[in-house]
């Protein structure tokens, strides 16, 4: 996925590495399935990833890696 729209307008392009509106994350309980030696591709396909967006802070979830559509989830300020 070379790039999106946020829906603030913002083209969020993810060619770049290092990219910087990718962030990379696992659970606790994900982690614990490597001991010892880390296999670093191995950890990081099982890493789920998301986009934020730096003009609005909207934060982009690819749960299923990219074979589904992200979930958008956004900050509400009170």
């Amino acid at each position: 996925m070379p790039k999106m729209i946020c829906k603030c307008g913002t083209l969020l392009r993810n060619g770049d590495i290092p990219c910087k509106i990718q962030y990379n994350f696992i659970s606790d309980e994900e982690y614990d399935k490597f001991q010892d030696t880390i296999d670093a591709e191995e950890l990081f396909m099982e890493m789920k990833i998301f986009f934020r967006c730096s003009q609005c802070g909207r934060l982009w979830f690819f749960w299923n890696r990219f074979d589904e559509r992200p979930t958008e989830y956004i900050e509400v300020k009170e």
